[in-house]
This record gives C-alpha cells, structure tokens and sequence, in this order.
C-alpha cells in the first residue's frame, strides 16, 4: 500500500510541476500580447513591435505572402496603418495557447480592429520562442 501512494503522490507532483512550470511562459505571452494590444490602441506601432524577434530571419505571413525581417514588418505596418483611422481599436481574442516543445509556444487566435476606415479581423498563429531569456514572436501568420 505505501508504494502506491508514493507511486501517486509522485504522479501528482509531477503532474502539479508540469502545470507550474507552463504557467510561467504562458502568463509571459499573455501580457506580451495584452502590452501588444495596448501600444496598437494608442497608436505607436514601434512599442507594438517589441514582441517581435528583432532580427532578419522573422517571418510574417500576410494577405501579401511572407515578409522577412523585423525592419521590413514594421515597415509594412507602417504603410498598411499609417494612421489612426486605419489603426482603430484592436482586440485579440485568444484560442489556444500551448506550448510545442520547452522553448517554443504557439498562440492561435483572433483579430479584430474597429476603425473608421471600416472594420476588418481574422486569425492568427504565433510561434514565441524564448531567446536570451526572452519570449519574442518569432513567426506570425495573419489572415
């Protein structure tokens, strides 16, 4: 009997350390995206940016096809929102946060921006993977 319920507790603890330790990216990637969601709202694409790997091998898939680099997506955002009337008011809807392997998570989600311009939305898919300590979007497909 005493082997069992140390084979359980063990279970448990396991199980309970697996949780814990997914908490801690998965909290980091939330408040990125709400800090994301935040600068968009105020209008400055270049704090919205900060989420993103600052590096030449990001890639972003759009109505366009894909974009690489970090200099070249703020770019594109620049001249796709140049103003808030095109910027509107963004919410993200998140549907699936989880983790892929220990230093790479997906978000799967939705888009929407309410704006003079008209309102648009869509979906996205996110990898963040964590580097130099750091949990930055790496890849980011929307549609």
């Amino acid at each position: 009997m005493t082997k069992k319920l140390a084979l359980l507790t063990l279970l448990i603890l396991s199980v309970y350390g697996f949780s814990f330790a997914q908490a801690g990216p998965e909290k980091q990637i939330r408040k990125m995206l709400a800090e994301q969601t935040a600068a968009w709202n105020r209008g400055d694409l270049d704090a919205f940016m900060k989420g993103y790997w600052k590096n030449d091998s990001l890639l972003f898939v759009g109505k366009n096809g894909p974009t690489y680099g970090y200099t070249n997506t703020l770019n594109n955002y620049k001249k796709n929102y140049p103003n808030k009337d095109y910027m509107g008011s963004l919410m993200f809807t998140l549907l699936e946060v989880k983790p892929l392997a220990k230093q790479l998570w997906m978000v799967l989600g939705k888009w929407e921006l309410t704006r003079n311009a008209g309102n648009v939305s869509g979906h996205y898919t996110l990898l963040f993977k964590k580097i130099n300590g750091e949990w930055v979007i790496i890849m980011d497909h929307s549609s």
